[in-house]
């Protein structure tokens, strides 16, 4: 982890807090942490200190992880944020999408998920708890009677749709009747087009243009 990094961990729960912040300051390369029990907290400490990626939780009194990162977003638009969550649970995750959040994270992953997930952020790439992403792609549906603000294609779509269920470009191309090779050569232009660098953007990118829904 870069030691230049300023991270800001948001959640009210002390516990899991104090726990994730000794864990990150025990690593050979130390960010430099600060810490606040909700949004609010937040917004205020950022007045006067800048941070590169906020861990922020959803659930908060005072004021809750989606109406703060909406703020840190218009605020800070070169932040990034991860949010943290109790529960796999779906209805959060197109508001915290369409909020700016970038990885989601269950507060019952492994330190190592956490290290990827920043790892990735930081990368400019996004990140799911592979229990997250499962849920969201066992709900994923086409939105119907929708027209789609993004510039792909109907075939794109369909092609986009069955990445993000996870099949493989040879699965695809026998569903769609059409060859491997031309499945490739779609997944190359959605990836330009979305300008996504794997999987979990491609879902984050589809929820945020409302093509699909979970």
């Amino acid at each position: 982890m870069n030691e230049s990094l300023k991270l800001a961990l948001v959640d009210d729960h002390d516990l899991f807090r104090e726990g994730l912040f000794f864990l990150l300051n025990n690593q050979n390369s130390k960010p430099e942490i600060k810490e606040a029990s909700n949004g609010q907290e937040l917004l205020d400490l950022l007045l006067n200190w800048q941070a590169d990626l906020i861990l922020m939780d959803i659930e908060m009194p005072v004021m809750n992880g989606i109406e703060a990162s909406k703020e840190v977003i218009k605020k800070y638009p070169d932040t990034k944020i991860i949010a943290l969550s109790m529960h796999a649970n779906e209805n959060y995750y197109s508001e915290m999408i369409d909020a700016g959040a970038k990885g989601f994270l269950l507060k019952n992953s492994s330190f190592e998920d956490v290290q990827q997930a920043i790892k990735a952020v930081m990368e400019g790439k996004n990140y799911f708890s592979p229990e997250i992403l499962e849920s969201i792609i066992a709900n994923l549906n086409h939105k119907k009677n929708h027209l789609s603000k993004s510039d792909l294609t109907h075939r794109e779509i369909e092609i986009l749709y069955n990445i993000c269920k996870g099949l493989s470009n040879q699965e695809i191309a026998e569903i769609l009747f059409i060859s491997k090779r031309t499945v490739d050569k779609h997944r190359e232009n959605i990836l330009l087009k979305t300008q996504s660098k794997n999987t979990a953007g491609l879902v984050i990118y589809a929820i945020k243009n409302h093509i699909f829904e979970v």
